[in-house]
């Protein structure tokens, strides 16, 4: 059995299309069982919508991570973050290995954008340590997102034993390009793109992808290869596009 394994981080867009006039989900769904991701993490999950459950028939009844669980024969943990009367929406992190959820990191800083880190660890077999996911989504203003890095870099530091072999994507909103500085060279992480191609991936917007919002890095980890999903069926499912890398273990630390 080989010891790589592919991770995929993607922006859903709660399933449905740029303008929100189409629902997007099954396409998604078809989409995501091609790439056949061992590990994925998704943001902007739509955990519940009833209004979108009853305007459009093909938005599904329960929860997106439990449908795309279900579809892709993953198991699936999802983090609740914005929460309205008839709607809720979060993160999700999806795993063909054994799954264990840990927590949702609250890291809201303002009213407006409900924010969150899912914390779970993942078991891939003969693995003598667990593999540490943390699913993000950070606002839009850069000065919101300079008190989120410090939250994940506190979080990571009082919490997951440095020894363990980790990986933290999404959603980084970072059209300024601070993350590499404020969260990379405090953790010890590298981005799985950039180690391959010395820059970072431009993912945002779908259709004509300019700017670099979506993220993973790594710790313990080899990149053996790293890959942004460009063109057809992807431009025209969300407002971002995924990216995955291949990983295998790095166990001499």
């Amino acid at each position: 059995m080989s010891d790589t394994f592919t991770v995929t981080t993607y922006n859903i867009h709660k399933g449905m299309s740029p303008l929100n006039r189409r629902v997007k989900v099954n396409g998604i769904a078809e989409a995501l069982k091609h790439l056949s991701p061992d590990i994925l993490m998704l943001q902007e999950v739509q955990g519940q919508h009833l209004k979108r459950t009853v305007q459009f028939n093909d938005f599904p009844d329960q929860s997106q991570h439990e449908f795309f669980g279900e579809f892709l024969t993953l198991n699936s943990s999802y983090g609740k973050n914005a929460i309205h009367p008839s709607r809720h929406h979060g993160n999700a992190v999806l795993s063909r290995f054994p799954l264990d959820p840990k927590h949702n990191v609250n890291i809201t800083v303002n009213r407006m954008e409900h924010r969150g880190v899912l914390h779970c660890e993942v078991y891939p077999p003969n693995w003598t340590k667990p593999l540490v996911i943390l699913c993000a989504h950070l606002n839009l203003r850069e000065h919101d997102r300079s008190k989120q890095y410090q939250a994940i870099h506190d979080y990571v530091c009082n919490t997951i034993d440095p020894t363990w072999p980790l990986i933290l994507g999404g959603d980084f909103n970072d059209w300024l390009y601070n993350s590499d500085h404020s969260i990379a060279e405090g953790l010890g992480l590298k981005e799985a793109y950039v180690s391959h191609y010395g820059r970072l991936p431009k993912t945002f917007p779908a259709k004509l992808p300019v700017l670099s919002l979506d993220r993973l890095y790594v710790r313990h980890l080899q990149v053996v290869k790293a890959v942004v999903h460009h063109g057809q069926p992807w431009s025209d499912l969300s407002d971002h596009l995924p990216m995955s890398a291949v990983l295998k273990p790095d166990f001499s630390h």
